[in-house]
């Protein structure tokens, strides 16, 4: 196993508010509260202990004992459970949409950089405890982002009636899924635990939530992994207070919409609050909650309540109420002992947002960490790297910037249309002196020939650029392959392919190549040579 580490930067898969994050840029710095280094750490744990109750432990606890139930579950997460209990005790969190058999690659990153980053703060902080927890997004209801999961360049789908929490699916119709799936894999050793895996977790669990609580127990509890459901009526009584509080005033809408003031004017916004952001939750619907004609209204459907009804109804059933995008991290952090939460690039953009909201309701805002981003490479794709000169960073490059590059470099023809321009414009800079003493026709047509021939001269690299292509076409085809099969479709290959593609190679030992190669806090791109 060999490990590379480059900026995220140099990948040019990552957005400028990641790049001024990773970076510290002062734009940036307002919208978030403690970095994710050791200080950083050090100054959320005082945040944290001084905010989380006891009685919210004994009732965490209680609902993960409850939601473990039916399982069977490792030492350590047992263990992991009960250190709830302790004011010394935090979680360091990802969370993740109930994507058929996880969906892409990087469901294990985030889980295996929760894992890490849980063991190194142990190492580094001996006093306290911390759990890594995993939070399954069960009450989303995008069911086209999760049916589905690709496999060697082929979407293996479920087809079923989308409607309500993703969670509460039922699991009814996976089998047609699980024998397309099967017939593909073969018949080795890790076939038959891929198979076992899905068989396991999808037809012999009633719904989603379950099936996939068993598979990311059944890949990572040996590490300690606790994995937590919020779709809990236990979970949701601590959080009644802030759901009144957003039915009554909508705090978040008015603080999120002053934050997003300030923060377009250097970057992109992720989402939008609404003025109530949340939802109303039933069996098979999950609609928004609007505030009009003096009466709270669930959209799409006959229900309706008055201020007092709401109210009783929030203390009665609060699992029907369900927070949005921008709320669902206050309740996250309402519930847990947290202290990080660990995520993409468009995750950490939308908690950016969230801050003074966190601020005006007294919830310490968690440090925010881009989680572990990774690039498998063979051996053999290695060694065609090597040979076509192509280093990590190049690896990334624009495809017809990858290949311009190394025609140029491999070419016999040694001409630098660079330099070339920049003689070109010093010598019309004398010109131009001289269609200064003149008139403006003369000046003007002074700067039109420069255009002229400078447009020649870059013409005439394309064109010198395109015959090399042609006359190197085996140096292009090899290039255009071996970066075909890293970066699949030009995109992030984490973003694309399936863990079990991986797994159906090189088993067991793939998940702990990515246990021992994963740093969370040096904040840099894996490649990862297996």
């Amino acid at each position: 196993m060999k490990v590379t580490q480059i900026p995220f930067q140099k990948t040019g898969f990552f957005s400028e508010t990641m790049h001024d994050y990773l970076e510290k840029n002062k734009n940036i710095q307002p919208f978030y509260n403690n970095f994710p280094d050791i200080s950083g750490f050090h100054n959320q744990i005082e945040e944290k202990q001084k905010s989380y109750r006891l009685q919210s432990r004994l009732i965490l606890v209680g609902a993960l004992k409850t939601q473990y139930k039916s399982f069977e579950i490792s030492e350590k997460t047992n263990e992991n459970i009960e250190l709830l209990k302790k004011q010394n005790t935090f979680t360091i969190t990802t969370g993740h949409q109930l994507n058929l058999f996880t969906g892409p690659l990087y469901f294990l990153y985030k889980i295996i950089s929760t894992i890490n980053l849980s063991e190194e703060l142990s190492e580094k902080f001996p006093e306290q405890n911390f759990v890594p927890m995993y939070w399954m997004a069960t009450e989303d209801h995008d069911f086209d982002e999760i049916n589905y999961f690709n496999f060697d360049g082929k979407k293996v789908l479920w087809n079923r009636k989308d409607g309500g929490a993703v969670g509460r699916f039922s699991t009814e119709g996976l089998q047609d899924v699980f024998d397309v799936f099967s017939n593909h894999l073969g018949n080795s050793k890790n076939a038959q635990f891929l198979k076992n895996l899905f068989e396991d977790a999808y037809l012999k669990h009633h719904n989603l939530a379950d099936a996939t609580r068993f598979i990311a127990n059944k890949l990572f509890g040996e590490f300690g992994l606790v994995i937590i459901d919020g779709d809990d009526a236990s979970l949701k009584q601590l959080f009644n207070p802030f759901v009144k509080e957003e039915l009554e005033h909508q705090i978040s809408f008015t603080e999120v919409s002053k934050t997003i003031v300030e923060l377009e004017k250097n970057y992109k916004i992720q989402v939008n609050p609404r003025e109530i952001n949340l939802f109303y939750l039933g069996n098979n619907f999950r609609e928004r909650i609007i505030f009009e004609d003096n009466l709270y209204k669930v959209n799409n459907t006959n229900i309706t309540f008055t201020k007092a009804q709401i109210l009783a109804e929030v203390d009665e059933n609060p699992k029907a109420f369900s927070p949005n995008v921008i709320m669902r991290p206050l309740y996250q952090e309402v519930i847990l002992p947290n202290l990080c939460y660990i995520g993409g690039g468009g995750e950490m953009a939308y908690w950016f947002e969230l801050k003074a909201y966190f601020e005006k309701v007294n919830i310490p805002f968690p440090i925010l960490l881009l989680r572990n981003s990774v690039q498998i490479v063979s051996e053999k794709q290695s060694s065609k790297l090597k040979k076509l000169q192509i280093s990590s960073e190049e690896v990334f490059l624009n495809q017809h910037d990858l290949i311009s590059k190394k025609v140029i470099e491999n070419s016999e023809i040694k001409t630098n249309f660079k330099e070339k321009i920049t003689f070109l414009q010093k010598q019309f800079a004398d010109l131009k002196e001289v269609a200064k003493k003149t008139d403006v026709s003369f000046e003007n047509a002074v700067n039109a020939q420069e255009r002229k021939q400078i447009k020649g001269l870059e013409n005439l690299e394309k064109r010198l650029l395109k015959a090399e292509k042609r006359r190197q076409q085996d140096l292009v085809d090899r290039i255009t392959t071996i970066q075909n099969e890293l970066l699949p479709n030009q995109s992030l290959e984490e973003r694309q392919r399936n863990f079990s593609e991986y797994y159906l190679e090189f088993g067991v030992n793939y998940i702990k190549a990515l246990k021992g190669a994963l740093k969370p806090l040096q904040l840099e791109f894996t490649l990862l040579e297996i």
